[in-house]
């Protein structure tokens, strides 16, 4: 029954994770917009919305983390979440709605490679869940 402990950590951990960037991210959008318009090219309204999102957002991961055994479903919404993420972050660049300096740039791509991480740890943890959950259940019913 050990490895039900250390899967459900691992979920835990991923959310935790993707909360505390997502936090923090938050914060810097809210406090620096201003300042980060300038730098990074991108409308400080834009910066601001984000990060408006960004904190409750963070804040319902670290709920979810608490639950995270029980409520896999809606773990693997979050990974569908962030993925759709990753994609508006590379349209937003594409789409040419905005002028991003060259940090801008790198910043809105580094935000989606860092996203993409969380994505896949989270999905990788739900998957072994389910895999584990699946093998216990056989072993448990004598197949």
């Amino acid at each position: 029954m050990t490895f039900f402990a250390t899967d459900a950590q691992s979920i835990r951990r991923a959310l935790l994770l993707d909360a505390t960037a997502s936090g923090a991210m938050g914060m810097l959008l809210i406090v620096g917009a201003g300042p980060l318009e300038t730098l990074l090219g991108l409308p400080g309204g834009l910066l601001r919305a984000v990060g408006l999102f960004l904190i409750p957002f963070a804040a319902f991961l670290i709920w979810l983390a608490r639950r995270a055994d029980v409520l896999r479903g809606l773990v693997r919404t979050i990974v569908i979440g962030n993925v759709l993420w990753v994609l508006a972050s590379l349209l937003l660049l594409l789409s040419g709605w905005v002028s991003p300096t060259g940090v801008g740039m790198a910043f809105v791509v580094g935000q989606a490679v860092a996203v993409a991480v969380f994505a896949y740890l989270e999905h990788r943890a739900v998957a072994r869940s389910a895999t584990l959950t699946t093998a216990a259940g056989s072993a448990v019913g004598g197949r």
